[in-house]
């Protein structure tokens, strides 16, 4: 079956390739985040971080600049179109590989990662408006769903994709296989990919225009609560990966095991995003995130809890981080949705917006969480209740107090 837009020019990706691009897309930023994750250690060595925490600001810094910048690619993707920005952000990758690979102190290797960062940010922005261009509804989270398991392949094998490189080379070598990465996919898109955004439907790059289409956003209450509640939970997961090392390594002291348990992690979000897909045309997407997002903020409560009373462990820890992350592939591509669902007029500038959310807000957020981090993983537990909370109350916001039940747009595929 063919994904295929409201209006000219026709998509011709079959719904699985659509799919596909998607998802690999998508792992742009995730390979670029978790792949290095075991060589942080070694860089922060190397390249003089003065202390400890810092190593993290190499994964703060690449998603706080990729959120900030997806704000100006909106209305570029909406002027332009999605594939041509789309061309320029992978070059922008590349780039940005190439410039960490040569980067000789500390402070130059953060500045390439903040840059690679803003150059790519056109790409989440564009994969999800392409996606909303050809679909809506319940198909577009049955695509969302099946692009993030796909696409959660990156988080699960990149740290041990990254712990294999630095045993054949030093860790530079990890910037050369997002190199080559970038080219690769770069080549897919130029070949395959059509351009989704018909002519007629392109806007005006002008600042009124503009500023109109980010108010369109702020102002309607389903496109900004499940952005904000989305974000709050994705901050979580960010605090997570930032201090991921040091908790693997330091406090769990695991060693070369951390690609193992990182990965088992990363697993259960991809299983849940795969069971969604399957789901979501059966509950509706609001159940599913509202339950999930119950369950989360009741699991991460009781995980506190125990930390605080009996003390942590590496089993308890990864149970109920497992179970988290679980919820978390739920409430992902459901919120994005329906974050969306509304905006199909400025798909470009919502997804923008979405975006920044997803990443700036909860990349700042999780950072904070992150740089907490005491030698336990109490602050984290912290941040994962604390977010989760703040989440749920604003989806009650968003939904005037009612829960579970499904609107009247929520229309089966």
């Amino acid at each position: 079956m063919d994904a295929k837009p409201k209006s000219e020019p026709r998509a011709a990706l079959s719904f699985m390739e659509l799919v596909a691009i998607t998802a690999a897309v998508m792992a742009l930023n995730a390979l670029a985040i978790d792949i290095m994750l075991p060589a942080l250690g070694a860089i922060g060595d190397e390249l003089g971080a003065a202390q400890d925490n810092d190593r993290q600001l190499i994964v703060v810094v690449y998603v706080l600049g990729n959120g900030v910048a997806q704000l100006f690619f909106g209305p570029l993707i909406d002027r332009f179109g999605r594939k041509r920005v789309l061309m320029l952000a992978l070059g922008g990758y590349a780039l940005g590989s190439l410039l960490s690979v040569v980067a000789s102190s500390f402070s130059l290797l953060l500045a390439a990662r903040a840059f690679q960062g803003v150059t790519t940010a056109a790409a989440r922005v564009a994969a999800i408006a392409a996606v909303r261009d050809v679909c809506s509804g319940r198909r577009m989270a049955q695509v969302m769903s099946l692009a993030i398991t796909i696409f959660m392949a990156a988080p699960i094998l990149a740290p041990g994709l990254g712990q294999l490189i630095l045993f054949a080379g030093p860790w530079r070598a990890i910037f050369l296989a997002l190199l080559l990465y970038g080219l690769v996919l770069a080549l897919w898109v130029g070949w395959r990919m059509p351009e989704t955004l018909a002519p007629a439907q392109r806007k005006a790059l002008r600042a009124g225009p503009v500023v109109a289409a980010y108010m369109d956003f702020i102002r309607n209450r389903t496109a900004l609560g499940y952005t904000l509640a989305s974000a709050c939970c994705f901050a979580a997961m960010f605090g997570y990966i930032s201090a991921s090392e040091q908790i693997f390594l330091e406090l769990f002291d695991i060693g070369g095991a951390f690609a193992l348990a990182f990965a088992a992690t990363a697993a259960a979000l991809g299983a849940a995003t795969l069971i969604n897909a399957h789901l979501v045309s059966q509950f509706g997407m609001r159940r599913l995130t509202h339950g999930a997002l119950l369950v989360f903020v009741i699991v991460n409560l009781i995980h506190l809890t125990i930390a605080v009373a009996a003390g942590e462990t590496f089993t308890i820890f990864m149970i109920f981080t497992s179970v988290s992350f679980f919820c978390l592939g739920l409430i992902g591509p459901n919120a994005t949705a329906m974050a969306m669902e509304p905006m199909g007029h400025i798909a470009g500038s919502a997804a923008a917006a979405n975006g920044f959310a997803g990443t700036t807000v909860a990349g700042f957020l999780g950072g904070v969480i992150a740089r907490l981090y005491d030698g336990t993983a109490i602050p984290i537990i912290q941040g994962f209740a604390m977010l989760g909370v703040a989440a749920f109350a604003i989806v009650l916001w968003t939904e005037k107090g009612r829960l579970f039940q499904p609107h009247e747009q929520e229309a089966a595929p």
